[in-house]
């Protein structure tokens, strides 16, 4: 069985904030643990719904080299994530970009997340190419934010919206 990889913990919970329990709650208190799986380590993430009591579990494969975190979000390395698509990325860009808290410390945390997940986007953009192809939105999220807006997943714009969290 092939686990999708959580590159780093933060990508993992940022993945399960992107995915509500049944009853629609992201509110969840998560535990991880690593587990064996398939005679494979894997990292497993556990909860309980605060909402409606249902019990929540994720279990990820681990990446084949660990990567060390540089700062505050580290998604992950250089290869591109399995478990959120470019289009979800862009979306959590979007969300936290346009809602910048005005105190200066938690400003700079959000602006942070936001240029983050816009370096994530470019992860999947192949050396020489001028965008993010197709085959790197797969979830319903992320193919409504590429349907609705397609352009704005050229290299060429993305570098000036990362550029612009950065400079923020």
């Amino acid at each position: 069985m092939t686990l999708p990889v959580a590159r780093t913990r933060d990508e993992a919970l940022l993945h399960l904030d992107l995915t509500p329990c049944a009853c629609g709650s992201v509110e969840t208190p998560w535990e991880s643990g690593v587990v064996g799986v398939a005679e494979e380590l894997a990292v497993a993430y556990a909860g309980i719904c605060a909402d409606c009591g249902a019990e929540r579990e994720y279990v990820f494969g681990l990446p084949e080299q660990e990567t060390a975190p540089h700062g505050w979000p580290t998604f992950g390395g250089a290869e591109p994530s399995q478990l959120i698509d470019a289009g979800e990325w862009l979306w959590v860009a979007d969300q936290v970009g346009s809602s910048v808290p005005p105190d200066p410390e938690e400003g700079a945390r959000a602006l942070a997340m936001a240029r983050a997940a816009v370096e994530e986007v470019l992860k999947f953009v192949s050396e020489g190419r001028d965008r993010v192809p197709e085959q790197a939105f797969w979830t319903d999220r992320g193919l409504r934010v590429h349907a609705a807006e397609p352009g704005r997943f050229r290299v060429e714009r993305l570098l000036v919206v990362r550029d612009t969290y950065r400079d923020a």
